[in-house]
């Protein structure tokens, strides 16, 4: 195992480098890299990821690629054209309610967003839980108006009641995300009538297969989205992409574009806005380039050794 550092091009999720670990297995390689405010518990799951990906593998697709939107942090509308004009993806989603940004300025780069994408291409945009629910609404209103109509919104609201009283009141749709992958029981976010989408993650949920589980209790169509790992991680994201029965619409999966470097030379960057769904993890022939120093590492290895013992 080893544990890696990489810078992002922006802040994001309050983080300026991505770290984690990457774990040998007998079917290959796993990466285990929750966000440090996850506490031990939470870990778990993240843990069950990398081992399954190490250790037993995924199951079989049913697809071979995957459609994925780009992602675009909180960056001046202008920055924001050029990456979606870069990305060649045909969906793009945008980060919002960001406290260092106001809506206005929010509104703004959904539009430059726009611009980049044509009148064909879709928006979602995601909160990450920042409003009430009033708030949300006319955040919502203004941002769909920007858009010239958005495809989704993600998770707008903590928590499920607030998701659904937010749904009641407004014509676009609701994705929940934290609502699913931090739940003890993700079937109540469809029983609630909270929310149109499901967003999955694969390394919170406890790996591809526990995913599926998940997708199929709940009901609702699903986006397989990323937790901003390396490729290594991204893979497992794409595996369970390839194996839900059903997939309507793009996966955010497109987000090594927000990363400096990655742990190997197969990197998974979209190509005409498509991913290939890989039967195994790429192998991390690059991980000297972007080794994490020995504080980060000794971090990292007792925070494994943490959760390992849970």
């Amino acid at each position: 195992m080893d544990v890696y550092a990489i810078s992002l091009h922006n802040r994001f999720r309050g983080i300026t480098v991505r770290e984690g670990v990457l774990l040998r297995g007998e079917a290959g390689w796993g990466e285990f890299c929750p966000f440090a405010d996850y506490a031990d518990d939470e870990c778990v799951p993240w843990l069950a990821s990398a081992s399954e990906a190490a250790n037993d593998g995924w199951p079989a697709p049913v697809r071979e690629r995957v459609e994925v939107n780009t992602t675009v942090p909180v960056v001046p509308p202008e920055r924001a054209y050029e990456l979606v004009a870069a990305s060649g993806c045909r969906t793009a989603k945008v980060k919002v309610a960001d406290p260092r940004a106001p809506l206005a300025g929010d509104c703004e780069r959904v539009a430059a967003v726009r611009d980049a994408l044509g009148p064909g291409g879709a928006i979602r945009v995601d909160a990450n839980t920042a409003w009430d629910v009033d708030t949300a609404v006319g955040a919502i209103k203004d941002l769909d108006r920007a858009a010239g109509g958005l495809e989704y919104v993600e998770q707008p609201c903590p928590s499920i009641g607030e998701l659904a009283a937010v749904r009641r009141r407004v014509d676009v749709r609701i994705a929940a995300d934290e609502s699913i992958r931090r739940a003890e029981d993700p079937m109540k976010v469809a029983v609630a009538g909270a929310a149109d989408i499901a967003v999955l993650k694969v390394a919170p949920l406890g790996g591809v297969r526990r995913a599926l589980e998940v997708a199929e209790a709940c009901g609702l169509p699903c986006v397989v989205s990323s937790a901003v790992e390396s490729s290594v991680g991204l893979a497992a994201g794409l595996a369970l992409a390839g194996a839900l029965p059903s997939l309507d619409f793009a996966c955010g999966l497109g987000t090594l574009s927000l990363l400096r470097g990655d742990v190997s030379t197969e990197s998974l960057s979209p190509v005409d806005g498509y991913l290939p769904v890989p039967r195994v993890a790429p192998e991390p022939d690059l991980l000297g380039d972007v080794r994490a120093d020995d504080k980060v590492r000794t971090w990292w290895l007792d925070r494994l050794g943490r959760v390992s013992s849970l």
